[in-house]
């Protein structure tokens, strides 16, 4: 299994928390779907990633070698996840349901916040799960 720096997506949750906030403060629709296209583009390759090309450019080459390497299957679907809420976000800020934009942007938010600061991955926890479930 090739494996990943567990501490790349957590980089990438910091960047996008600031993000986040950002469309929070704004209510900027066109900074909700910059932030979608990029959940899209890391859902579909970790290693094709705006922050994860900053972080293994910029912050990677400063640390040592990770302890352990994570699975990169729960990390993209987090990133799948985190597309869809912010996609919903973009939505409803660009159509005129700001709530919409706002409910959904703070979800994203509180997910990315839980990775960031916690090392918590919501989106990976629900991964993992839903194999639970599914081999059941």
């Amino acid at each position: 299994m090739n494996g990943i720096d567990p501490r790349g997506p957590r980089f990438g949750a910091a960047l996008t928390t600031i993000v986040l906030v950002v469309v929070l403060i704004t209510g900027s629709g066109w900074l909700a779907l910059a932030q979608a296209v990029v959940f899209a583009i890391t859902a579909y390759d970790l290693r094709l990633g705006p922050y994860g090309f900053l972080y293994r450019r910029l912050v990677a080459p400063r640390l040592g070698p990770p302890a352990e390497l994570e699975a990169p299957e729960p990390p993209r679907f987090a990133q799948l996840v985190g597309m869809v809420f912010t996609v919903v976000a973009t939505i409803g800020y660009l159509f005129g349901a700001p709530v919409v934009g706002l409910v959904f942007a703070a979800f994203a938010l509180f997910a990315a916040f839980l990775n960031a600061a916690f090392g918590f991955c919501l989106g990976c926890e629900m991964y993992l799960a839903i194999r639970r479930l599914a081999t059941r």
